[in-house]
């Protein structure tokens, strides 16, 4: 659904599985002993690639995901830094009530300390069971619209960053 906004509002977007990065638990010792993880060097080009994503997260126990914390801590060991200079737009969907919010102010930290632009506003879709149609679209037309305008508005900031 967002990357779909994303293209209609001119955006170039691919769209990523997070299970193509495979890697372990952060450890420097492993990464002394072995180097860096597949995983952690493919997120790292593809990083290198872009001016921006547009990042849908998944809250665990009020916070980001265990998995994607560990894949900032193996990519921030890269220099230079791949993820200076790029921004972010934050979306999340859930169950609860309050669509992942929390989880996306967890994130916000690293990535903001890394040097990411992340946009102010966040979209969170609460009781994201019902919120979404069979198609994979949003259910509520207004929710749509909130949506989309939230995404040309991250657009005209990533694009002016991208300059700098």
């Amino acid at each position: 659904m967002a990357a779909e906004l994303g293209r209609g509002a001119g955006a170039v977007v691919e769209l990523v599985e997070f299970r193509e990065f495979d890697m372990p638990l952060y450890d420097a010792d492993v990464q002394e002993s072995s180097g860096m993880p597949a995983g952690a060097v493919a997120l790292r080009d593809r990083l290198a690639k872009v001016d921006g994503l547009l990042l849908a997260a998944p809250e665990y126990n009020y916070s980001m995901s265990g998995t994607l914390k560990n894949a900032i801590d193996w990519v921030s060991r890269f220099r230079p830094g791949p993820f200076r200079g790029k921004s972010a737009f934050l979306m999340s969907a859930s169950n609860g009530a309050f669509g992942g919010n929390r989880g996306l102010w967890a994130l916000r930290v690293p990535l903001e300390g890394l040097g990411v632009h992340v946009y102010p506003d966040m979209f969170s879709l609460p009781h994201g069971a019902t919120g979404f149609t069979e198609s994979g679209g949003l259910a509520e037309a207004a929710t749509h619209e909130r949506l989309a305008t939230m995404i040309e508005g991250y657009l005209k900031v990533a694009r002016a960053l991208a300059h700098l």
